[in-house]
């Protein structure tokens, strides 16, 4: 079977290209849940590695779920406690780990974003659109709920109430929706999107890399925790920061005015 996954790199930037677009690179019926899963997991183990960006092959980011595949569920002899299990190991794998990658994730949106599709998008930390980008939490027009967290992930991107008419109403928004409710940060021509997340993506990973990680996983911890925890959590980290040589590099040539050079 051709891989899900296409992977590719520069520097420290990695891009993860879902290459299935015969399925719109639909996430279920297929390896694709657990070829994320072990790139995540290769990521996270890889320190060189600064930034990731997630993109489509073909005119559709993802379209979340085979609908089709999703005709198996009427036979009478699979059991909702067995559906649940098919949940939990497997789309449910997904937002667990990417979500809790600890490397900063651009999704680079090139075409319609639907269900499972446009949650993935908010299991990044920055999205990106083109302006044939479209974007619909879908469930309830096809008789299902989010089944992949996106109940937890997109009112975090956009707010509740605007979570709420989209995934009560399944409609979708265009580019510029997208843009005006805040779940995507630019958009820009079909052409210019690689170029414009590799540019971004760039201006990451010229920072320290231990640094960035730490800081990503304080931006998470913050969604969920007190002040007063996050406060005793960012003292922890920075004292760490303080002795890496990293900082001390930044800070010797911000002294000597030159341009900082960080070693892997």
């Amino acid at each position: 079977m051709t891989p899900f996954l296409q992977t590719t790199r520069e520097g420290a930037i990695v891009t993860l290209t879902m290459n299935q677009p015969e399925t719109r690179n639909a996430l279920t019926g297929n390896n694709a849940v657990q070829e994320f899963v072990d790139a995540c997991d290769a990521i996270r183990l890889d320190t060189t590695i600064r930034c990731v960006i997630v993109t489509g092959a073909g005119p559709v980011f993802c379209s979340g779920g085979n609908v089709k595949d999703m005709q198996r569920f009427f036979n009478q002899d699979i059991k909702p406690d067995l559906i649940r299990e098919e949940y939990r190991n497997g789309i449910q794998r997904l937002p667990k780990a990417l979500y809790n990658l600890d490397v900063p994730v651009i999704a680079a949106i090139n075409g319609p974003a639907i269900g499972a599709g446009l949650d993935l998008t908010c299991m990044c930390d920055i999205r990106i659109a083109s302006d044939k980008a479209t974007f619909a939490e879908s469930f309830v027009k096809v008789g299902i709920v989010p089944g992949d967290g996106g109940a937890w992930l997109l009112p975090r991107a956009v707010g509740m109430s605007k979570a709420s008419e989209m995934a009560f109403t399944g409609e979708a928004l265009n580019a510029q929706e997208a843009l005006a409710c805040g779940l995507v940060s630019r958009v820009v021509a079909p052409d210019a999107l690689m170029e414009e997340a590799m540019k971004l993506a760039r201006k990451i990973t010229a920072n320290p890399g231990a640094v960035l990680r730490m800081t990503k996983r304080l931006l998470r911890e913050g969604e969920r925790s007190s002040l007063e925890s996050l406060l005793e959590l960012s003292a922890g980290y920075q004292a760490i920061a303080h002795k890496t040589d990293a900082h001390k590099e930044a800070v010797m040539s911000f002294v000597e005015k030159r341009p900082a050079k960080f070693e892997d």
